[in-house]
């Protein structure tokens, strides 16, 4: 049972190295350690390992670490016809084109929402979402969305567990809920992060299942709430024609 308990810490301890690397390119032993809590020597002895078996590779130059091929070579099966992240690309790209703000797609993972996918604006002022930030639920208009739009029992779920500064905030935050059902979008101006805003519509698949949020954002004194407003209807039936493409 311990060398059991053992083996399954050392997985645990080596996929937080991995993940540590979805913000940063390359990071040096003692930087990982940093961000993983971890002494230096057991940093050094999982790096080895995952240096063996090519998840990760050393800069022998600059002693530092960065994902290898093996994890490009698991990735690439995530490339299925039913990927949300690859399959609404080309429509995403087209929104891009006509809005000219950054377009993203929004997954819940329980009380966090994941940026699956991003196309950036090509404005020299832009919105930049890098793929793969894992941002709050209880701010910002995807939030808003993958949550007024959930099924009743997981929505309840969620709003139990969220933190709120108090019984009002909460109440506030039910009461927008029922107005973006009633809507069929929601906003935000800098509610997360100065000086940016955004606007997200719910995206079901076939089934009538709510599969993710898209989300058009831009700088808050060019994406203006009236033009927000202005462009919802555009961006909700961009999202109903991602949702026909999937099952």
């Amino acid at each position: 049972m311990d060398d059991t308990k053992l083996t399954v810490r050392a997985v645990e301890r080596a996929l937080d190295i991995l993940s540590v690397f979805t913000d940063e390119i390359e990071l040096s032993l003692t930087e990982i350690a940093a961000k993983t809590q971890l002494h230096k020597s057991t940093v050094h002895r999982l790096l080895a390992s995952l240096e063996g078996k090519d998840f990760i590779t050393r800069n022998a130059e600059t002693e530092k670490y960065r994902l290898g091929f093996r994890i490009w070579e698991l990735a690439a099966n995530l490339s299925q016809s039913d990927d949300p992240a690859l399959l609404l690309q080309p429509e995403m790209e087209r929104l891009r084109d006509s809005l000219g703000e950054t377009i993203s797609l929004y997954v819940r993972d329980g009380g966090e929402r994941i940026r699956i996918q991003a196309v950036q604006s090509n404005q020299a002022i832009r919105r930049v979402a890098p793929i793969g930030a894992r941002l709050p639920l209880n701010v910002g208009a995807s939030s808003k969305v993958l949550i007024a739009f959930a099924e009743s029992d997981i929505q309840e779920q969620v709003l139990a567990e969220l933190e709120w500064s108090g019984a009002a905030e909460k109440q506030t935050f039910v009461r927008q809920m029922a107005e973006i059902r009633r809507v069929g979008y929601a906003t935000s101006v800098e509610e997360r992060e100065p000086g940016a805003a955004a606007v997200s519509a719910p995206i079901f698949n076939r089934g009538h299942k709510l599969v993710a949020a898209l989300a058009v954002s831009g700088p808050s004194n060019r994406f203006t709430l009236e033009k927000m407003k202005e462009h919802a209807s555009q961006i909700i039936e961009s999202a109903n024609r991602m949702g026909k493409m999937l099952k």
